[in-house]
This record gives C-alpha cells, structure tokens and sequence, in this order.
C-alpha cells in the first residue's frame, strides 16, 4: 500500500490511504446532505424490506407483530449504543458522539451508507437460519426505529415544542446533555426506568431513600 506525500512549510507528511478515507468519512459524518441522505436511504431499505416480507408472509398478524418486534428491539439496540458504545472505550465513536455534545445542532451522525449497509449484511446472515420473511419483516421494524430516532433526535435540538407532553419528552434528553451518565434513551425512557439510569432530581431522590 503506497502513501501520499504532501509537503507543508518543507516538511514532507505522509498520509496513508487508509487515514486519508477516515479523514473523508469523518469530514462527511458532519454534514447536512449526510445527515438527511441517512435517514433517506434507511427508509428506502425499510420500505424494501417490508414489502418483501409482506410478500411472502402468510399470516398478516404474524407480520404486524414482527415488524412492532423489530420496532421494540431497535429501542433497545438504540439504549445499548448510546450508553456503551457512544459513552462507551471505543475513542472514535466516544470522540465523534464528544462533538456532537458540543454542538447538539450540528449535524454529526454515521456516515449515510453505514447503518444501511450493517443491516442489509445482518439480515443476509439472519435469512440462512431463519425463514427469510420473518427476517425481512423484522428488520424493517428496526430500520423505521432508526429513522424515528433519527428525526426525533432532530427535532429536540432543532425546534420548541408547545405541547406539555412533548415538551417533557423533549427535556428528558436536553438532561442527558447536563448529565451524560443519565437518559441514554432518546425515543423511550423504557430502558433507562428499567436498567436504573434515568435522571431523578436530587431531592426526589433523597425523599424515595426515606
């Protein structure tokens, strides 16, 4: 593998390939068009994948349920990425989700192809030890949760909700931003009530201690 030179006051610096192509994806992660083509391509999928497992499925209950199945478990993929991975010793994805709690309206997110790429490779996995419907229908469940989250993330950075409920919604995760150890759940606090790491204001706290 051969490495690119450049010079810079004299000195000559060496990048190699592989650095270089991190550099792009990272300088892509950032941008709006990334952003939006994202959340584009993850529907595309979902759709694709619905309409294949519709397609083959017999039993339209059955299908129904795979799919809230597919919505309820991205939930949970969503909590377990966001506490352990994006908080969590892996420093590119801990330093990528750092600069989006600096700048909560950025635009920072993976690059587009990636989510859909990872799914599209699961499901594949998935189809040779499971009935190929059932993996469709499931994994359309778990990319319209992806695209959820990533509208709803949206939208609590980038707008002022007027409704009470969707005001204290939106509140749970700017508390997150104060408090990083806390509300890991953007869509649901489900998962933070039940593995013990939702946000409980000192004084409610000390009272349920007495």
């Amino acid at each position: 593998m051969e490495a690119n030179n450049n010079t810079q006051g004299g000195n000559t610096v060496r990048i190699m390939p592989s650095a270089a192509v991190l550099d792009v994806l990272v300088r892509l992660s950032r941008t709006r068009v990334n952003y939006w083509l994202e959340s584009v391509l993850d529907t595309l999928l979902g759709g694709a994948l619905l309409s294949a497992g519709l397609r083959h499925h017999v039993a339209p209950l059955g299908a129904v349920l795979l799919v809230l199945l597919g919505l309820f478990l991205f939930s949970f993929m969503e909590y377990v990425f966001h506490r352990w991975v994006f908080h969590g010793p892996l420093q590119p994805m801990a330093r990528g989700h750092a600069s989006h709690h600096a700048d909560p309206r950025g635009y920072d997110s993976l690059p587009f192809f990636l989510p859909a790429l990872v799914l599209s490779c699961v499901v594949a996995l998935c189809a040779l030890l499971a009935p190929a419907p059932d993996v469709w229908l499931l994994a359309s469940g778990i990319a319209f949760g992806y695209v959820a989250y990533g509208v709803a993330h949206f939208m609590i950075h980038h707008r002022r909700f007027r409704n009470p409920r969707l005001r204290r919604w939106a509140a749970r995760h700017h508390i997150h931003h104060h408090h990083p150890e806390r509300n890991f759940g953007v869509t649901t606090p489900l998962w933070d009530a039940l593995l013990a790491t939702r946000y409980v204001r000192a004084r409610r706290a000390a009272a349920a201690r007495r």
